[in-house]
């Protein structure tokens, strides 16, 4: 159980899973299901774009950092940030007190008739945000189906997925950490239904 929660707001439900798992495919269904969902890469995203992020990134890496439009390039961002620890620490320190400021203004404004509250981020675990939820699913679907999912929407092949799979919690660990593992091998319309099914069951 969430510490320190209203006992009267929707529950908070966490989505983990494998890259390429569809963890936001769950997350899209959750929302049509009448959920409020906080998706962290979208909230960390426009955190970029405030002023004085923005300024901090260009004081620390300088104005190669921006895109023609003057915004901050997020290729060049996670080039930086993927090969050096310290960047991706440094940019975590600024950029996580943002998320979670507009987590929490998403969530209280959210209507009394949402079934749920849904954490939607790729490291729930490995930043403790697993704490906050009453109850965590695990999005699962095999290697090869993760492969498959991952070279058609990124470009990505095996090695690429295991480079990036390996700075994150063993999915083993991950799934045995969850309250309930959905598996996604069959399409959009069968996670949903798995998702409906499972929120009809939440007290």
């Amino acid at each position: 159980m969430a510490a320190d929660c209203p006992v009267n707001r929707p529950p908070v439900i966490g989505l983990a899973g494998g890259i390429g798992a569809g963890k936001s495919a769950a997350a899209n269904a959750l929302r049509e299901l009448g959920c409020v969902v906080a998706d962290a890469d979208a909230l960390a995203k426009a955190s970029l774009d405030a002023p004085a992020i923005r300024d901090q990134l260009l004081a620390w890496w300088g104005p190669d950092m921006l895109d023609d439009q003057g915004l901050i390039d997020r290729a060049s961002l996670a080039a930086i940030v993927f090969e050096q620890p310290d960047a991706l620490e440094r940019l975590e320190g600024i950029i996580h007190p943002e998320v979670e400021r507009a987590r929490a203004a998403l969530f209280d404004a959210a209507p009394a008739s949402a079934r749920a509250l849904v954490i939607d981020a790729p490291l729930l675990f490995e930043v403790g945000l697993d704490e906050r939820c009453d109850l965590v699913i695990y999005i699962d679907a095999s290697r090869e189906t993760r492969l498959k999912r991952v070279a058609e929407t990124r470009g990505w092949d095996a090695r690429e997925l295991d480079r990036r799979e390996v700075r994150q919690l063993a999915l083993d660990t991950k799934r045995s950490r969850a309250d309930h593992v959905v598996v996604n091998e069959e399409g959009p319309d069968a996670l949903k239904a798995a998702l409906a099914g499972l929120l009809e069951r939440l007290p």
